[in-house]
């Protein structure tokens, strides 16, 4: 691999299609590495567009403008961070000759849920909980019913659990599925409807796909969702070797049935020793951000090595480590942030502020991080760190 040298002609360029937290921390890997990045999002001054070198604001929807700054720019490597893009310019952009990471097809299926979970449950013949697809309120209502409820309702276009629901009684039914259209991203009304599996917890494995190492794997990432949303997330999950295996081996089904290389964000359903695939993205992981302080190396390193082709060993620094997010409470433009001394007077804790422009209610603004002897010390510091910020508006 030769990196040439930013703002010339010759320069290493990577054009990243969403510039949201992750990307942010992806971008500052990419410049110490001496990279040139120009970070693309639908509003100004994203996270990442505020350390990368050049920025655009579009549509990211608009496939034509995606494929207008790419002609402009002649990126060596195109990194979606979101899922909602233009899927299938990203398709007619590879076979034009260029590099989409970890490939085309992986942003493709991964963004539409009908598609990935047709790739994992019936191509690759994946433990996956019962579900059905509806396109219509009708449809939708005789699904639940066939599957019985609970259920777990989600738009088949959207990530980061926005517009998902458990339904547990049928008054519930209904809101569910206009909740589901209200947040659904990119095009299309379609909902997947889900088994409820009564796990006894849900992990992310970090996947890498690498050009030289073969599958490398992360220690367990477990996490706690709200409302669909993450919320806060830990290393190392503890889980039986059994169940560890068999969550190994489907991530590596799945990730080398979409290809390319980088790291993906696996999502497995845990009971006892069975596991069961459940969603997966095609990039560093929200849940993933407590590798910034529990690896020698972060997710977002290791998904720019894997990308490079560089050589990537990954360890864990410390016993445990913990992330907690911190959250907006209102609407509000240029927030403020207090707290910070009491957050870091608690040992061995970080804190991260993402530098969104604007807030919304329940917007995640940033997060603590916290190492400990084990997960349950490393939680409690990384709560208390995040609950000390406060967020002015």
């Amino acid at each position: 691999m030769i990196i040439g040298t930013p703002l010339s002609h010759n320069a290493t360029k990577i054009l990243l299609l969403g510039s949201g937290e992750l990307g942010k921390e992806f971008t500052i890997e990419a410049l110490r590495l001496g990279l040139e990045v120009i970070a693309v999002d639908s509003y100004q001054n994203a996270p990442a567009q505020q350390v990368a070198q050049r920025f655009y604001v579009i549509d990211m929807k608009n496939g034509e403008q995606i494929r207008d700054i790419v002609y402009r720019e002649k990126p060596d490597f195109i990194v979606p961070e979101i899922e909602a893009i233009d899927t299938l310019m990203l398709l007619e952009l590879e076979k034009e000759g260029f590099n989409v990471v970890p490939s085309a097809k992986a942003t493709n299926y991964t963004m539409n849920r009908i598609g990935i979970r047709r790739l994992a449950a019936e191509d690759l013949g994946l433990k996956t909980s019962a579900y059905r697809f509806a396109r219509d309120i009708e449809t939708y209502k005789k699904e639940v019913k066939e599957i019985g409820l609970p259920v777990v309702v989600k738009p088949v276009m959207s990530s980061s659990g926005k517009g998902q629901s458990i339904v547990r009684k049928e008054e519930d039914i209904e809101r569910a599925w206009y909740y589901a259209q209200e947040n659904a991203r990119g095009r299309g009304g379609e909902v997947i409807i889900e088994e409820f599996i009564n796990f006894d917890f849900e992990i992310t494995l970090l996947t890498v796909r690498t050009k030289n190492q073969g599958t490398l794997f992360c220690e367990p990432i477990g996490h706690v969702q709200v409302e669909g949303d993450y919320w806060e997330s830990w290393q190392p999950q503890p889980m039986s070797p059994i169940a560890l295996e068999k969550a190994k081996e489907i991530a590596k089904k799945i990730t080398d049935a979409l290809g390319g290389y980088g790291i993906f964000g696996c999502e497995l359903f845990v009971k006892g020793d069975e596991v069961w695939f459940n969603e997966i993205s095609p990039r560093p992981h929200d849940t993933g951000m407590v590798t910034m302080i529990t690896q020698n190396m972060s997710e977002f390193e290791i998904h720019l090595r894997a990308i490079l082709g560089l050589p990537i060993d990954i360890k864990m620094l410390v016993p445990a480590g913990a992330s907690h997010c911190f959250h907006a409470s209102d609407w509000g433009v240029a927030p403020r942030y207090e707290g910070l001394e009491k957050a870091l007077s608690i040992p061995d804790t970080k804190i991260r502020i993402f530098g969104k422009p604007t807030t919304r209610p329940k917007r995640r603004m940033g997060v603590a991080l916290a190492s400990g002897d084990n997960v349950k010390e490393a939680r409690e510091k990384a709560k208390a760190a995040a609950e000390a910020i406060k967020i002015v508006l």
